[in-house]
C-alpha cells in the first residue's frame, strides 16, 4: 500500500476535497448545469489584534488548477460510493478551464476584498473550493503571523523553528515557505531549505550537551566539527557556568582563525539572562559571539523581551508562530457572486445570510496611497467600474492555462517586505491597532441594496 507521500502529488490532489463538493457537481452534471459562474475568495473579517492579511498560497493554486485530473483508482473509488457512471466519464475527461484574476503572493490585504476570482463552468468552479479554501487558509494565516514576529524583532533576526510542532508534513512546508515570505530569515526544516531554497538554521538540543561528560566536552566536539559556524546552548545546568565554557572555546577556536557564531538561550528570564550572559561575552572581549534566544517565544513575547532592553541578537521562534497558536485559522470565504442567464448575460447574486452578507458581482480592489506612499485606504469596486487608484487583481489563468509568470520566491519575498513598509505604523501595532479603511464604491453599494430588495420581495423574506 502507498504510503501517505505517494498520494501528495499534485495530479492526485483531485480527491482533495469535501465530499458535498462532489454531491453538488453531479447534481449540476444531472441537471445539465454547465454554464459559467464566478466565485469570489475572500476572507471575512479579522481576527482579534490583527489588521491586516499577507495573502500567500497562489503558486500552489495555480499549480492545483493546472494539474487537477481524476485518475481511475479514483473514479473507481467514486464509483463504489454511488456516483453514476455518465458522471464519473465526465470527470475522466475533467480539466479546469476557467479564469482566474488574484492578488499577487506576498501583498496585504484587509477583510471582504477578493484575493481570488473565479468564473468557470460551475462544476469547475464548484469543484476546487475545497482545497483553495485550505491551502490560502493555512499559508496566508501564517505568513501574517511570522510579519508580526519579523515586526516585534525591530530588525533582528527570526528563524522559523516550528516543524516537529506543527500539524504534519504538508503545514510543516507550508509554514517553513509562508513564514519566509513574512521575512524570517530561514527556517530549521531542512526538506524546506531543499525544496524552496530556504536558508536552514540549527543549534544543538540538550541531549547532545548530556551525551559528554562534561559540558565543555560537548562545545568543543561541535565547534570542532563546525568551527566557523557553532552556536552553543548554554543553559542545559546553569546559563552562568555555561556561558564561561562557551568562552573558552571561543578562544579556542579564535586561536585556530575561527569565531564562535553565538550562544543560545532557551529557558528562564530571558531579558534577565541575556543581559548577564552578554556581560560575561563582553568581558571577555567577545563582543562579536551573538546572543540567540528560544522558547516559547511569538511578537508578544519578543516585543516585551526588546522592551526590557535585553541584548538579544537574534530569535528562534516555534510553536507559537509555526502553529498561530493566538488564531490558529481564518475566516476564509469561497461565494458565489454572479451566474449566467439562459440568454448569456451575467447576472450578479449574493448571500443575505445575517451577518454572512456577500458582496454581489464580479469585483476589482483599488489601492490609493497617501503623497509619501503609504496605504491610505483600499475601495472595492465592481471589475467594469474606472478608478484612479492602483488595481489589485490581476489576470493569471484564462481557459484553464497559465498566463502569469510565477516569480520566484525571493521576489515574493522582496513584494511582502515592500507592501509592509508601506502599511502605516499604526496597522502593525500588535494591540489596539487601527482599522484600515476599506470602502465600496457608490455603484456597488447601489447594486447591493437593489438586490438585497429584488431578493426580499422574491422569497418573502
Amino acid at each position: 500500500m502507498k504510503t501517505f507521500l505517494g498520494h501528495l502529488k499534485e495530479e492526485n490532489m483531485s480527491l482533495f476535497t469535501d465530499y458535498y463538493e462532489l454531491a453538488m457537481c453531479a447534481a449540476y452534471y444531472d441537471n445539465d448545469n454547465f454554464e459559467p459562474a464566478t466565485f469570489d475568495l475572500f476572507i471575512r473579517r479579522l481576527p482579534e489584534n490583527r489588521s491586516y492579511f499577507l495573502f500567500a498560497g497562489l503558486e500552489e493554486t495555480l499549480n492545483y488548477l493546472q494539474s487537477i485530473k481524476f485518475t481511475d483508482v479514483q473514479l473507481f473509488y467514486l464509483k463504489k460510493h454511488g456516483f453514476q457512471a455518465d458522471f464519473i466519464d465526465y470527470l475522466r475527461k475533467f480539466r479546469f478551464t476557467g479564469e482566474v484574476w488574484a492578488v499577487p503572493e506576498g501583498t496585504i490585504a484587509f477583510p471582504n476584498e477578493p484575493l481570488l476570482r473565479i468564473t468557470a463552468p460551475i462544476i469547475e468552479a464548484q469543484l476546487i473550493e475545497t482545497f483553495l479554501l485550505n491551502s490560502i487558509n493555512l499559508q496566508t494565516m501564517i505568513a501574517t503571523k511570522a510579519s508580526r514576529v519579523v515586526e516585534a524583532a525591530q530588525g533582528r533576526g527570526v528563524v522559523e523553528f516550528g516543524l516537529r510542532r506543527e500539524p504534519g508534513i504538508d503545514a510543516g512546508m507550508k509554514v517553513a515557505r509562508s513564514s519566509y515570505i513574512a521575512g524570517c530569515q530561514g527556517t530549521s526544516n531542512v526538506l524546506a531549505g531543499m525544496i524552496y531554497g530556504i536558508p536552514v538554521f540549527g543549534t544543538m538540543a540538550h541531549s547532545f550537551i548530556m551525551s559528554y561528560p562534561k559540558e565543555i566536552d560537548a562545545f568543543r566536539a561541535f565547534s570542532k566539527t563546525f568551527p566557523d559556524k557553532s552556536i552553543l546552548l548554554i543553559d542545559t545546568y546553569d546559563d552562568t557556568a555555561g556561558v564561561e565554557k562557551a568562552a573558552i572555546v571561543a578562544k579556542e577556536l579564535a586561536a585556530k582563525g575561527f569565531c564562535l557564531g553565538g550562544v543560545r538561550l532557551d529557558s528562564g528570564d530571558l531579558a534577565e539572562a541575556s543581559r548577564k550572559i552578554r556581560e560575561i561575552l563582553d568581558g571577555h572581549g567577545l563582543q562579536y559571539v551573538k546572543i540567540f534566544a528560544s522558547g516559547d517565544l511569538d511578537e508578544y513575547r519578543v516585543t516585551e523581551l526588546l522592551e526590557k532592553n535585553s541584548p538579544i541578537d537574534s530569535f528562534g521562534v516555534g510553536t507559537k508562530m509555526g502553529t498561530s497558536s493566538d488564531r490558529p485559522y481564518l475566516d476564509v470565504i469561497y461565494k458565489l457572486c454572479e451566474t449566467q442567464n439562459v440568454d448569456g448575460r451575467f447576472s450578479p447574486i449574493m448571500k443575505l445570510s445575517r451577518d454572512k452578507n456577500t458582496l454581489p458581482g464580479r469585483k476589482q480592489v483599488y489601492r490609493f496611497r497617501n503623497g509619501e506612499g503609504f496605504f491610505e485606504k483600499d475601495v472595492i469596486t465592481l471589475s467594469d467600474e474606472p478608478a484612479d487608484g492602483e488595481a489589485m487583481l490581476i489576470k493569471v489563468m484564462d481557459g484553464g492555462k497559465l498566463m502569469y509568470k510565477l516569480p520566484s520566491l525571493e521576489e515574493i519575498r522582496v513584494l511582502a517586505a515592500k507592501n509592509l513598509s508601506q502599511l502605516p505604523q499604526k496597522y502593525k501595532v500588535l494591540v489596539n491597532s487601527s482599522l484600515y479603511p476599506v470602502e465600496l464604491s457608490l455603484k456597488l453599494q447601489n447594486l447591493t441594496a437593489v438586490l438585497k430588495r429584488q431578493i426580499a420581495e422574491k422569497e418573502n423574506v
